[in-house]
């Protein structure tokens, strides 16, 4: 009886063996897509940081663009609805923001006035794996952020006495403006809100 019990065991092995190369190899294929799994999240998070980076630096700019006109309130309108001609920039910021998250910028584009989408593609691939054709592979991403204006303000008078500026409302918090003292003046994070477009409404 016992030299058949060995013989068991013998045939056992095989199986053994089998069974535990199969989940090596799981255990390898669960590790390849964790990795392209970070490197998506890492392509996505550079894409928003690229994305935010210009919204801001069309923010900052409309600021200044306001802050040039304050005495001037037929011009504001225009100002925060985005159609000034503003000076290039944005899209240099979009790259160093993605430099930063070790990602280079394929595309930078204005979307309408007020916006800017951003493809990113991450610099370093998935690497070697049991998944073919990985290790060369990168990960590529979109962002869209926009400028929104927070303040609203009265059209002015056509015969508004140059002293008198209208006042501006922005979200809650109110700005009298006195002409002969502008020394205290909303901040570009007063006038004009960044965020990220929602993706979903993108797609509509």
């Amino acid at each position: 009886m016992r030299p058949r019990k060995y013989g068991d065991a013998g045939q056992a092995f095989p199986i053994y063996i089998t069974v535990v190369g199969g989940l090596l190899f799981l255990a390898f294929a669960y590790f390849a897509v964790g990795q392209a799994a970070a490197n998506r999240n890492g392509a996505q998070t550079a894409a928003d940081a690229a994305a935010l980076a210009a919204a801001q630096d069309t923010r900052d700019k409309l600021a200044g663009e306001w802050v040039e006109n304050v005495l001037d309130p037929a011009k504001w309108q225009d100002i925060f609805d985005g159609d000034v001609q503003l000076t290039p920039g944005a899209c240099a910021r979009a790259t160093q923001l993605a430099a930063q998250n070790d990602a280079e910028v394929r595309s930078c584009n204005p979307d309408g006035l007020l916006g800017w989408t951003v493809e990113v593609e991450t610099n370093k691939s998935v690497g070697d794996s049991i998944v073919p054709d990985t290790e060369n592979q990168r990960a590529n991403a979109f962002a869209t952020a926009v400028v929104e204006p927070r303040c609203t303000f009265p059209p002015p008078a056509e015969d508004a006495e140059n002293d008198v500026l209208p006042r501006l409302s922005c979200e809650g918090e109110e700005w009298d403006l006195d002409p002969k003292d502008l020394t205290d003046l909303p901040e570009p994070k007063d006038l004009f809100d960044v965020h990220l477009a929602d993706p979903q409404a993108n797609d509509e």
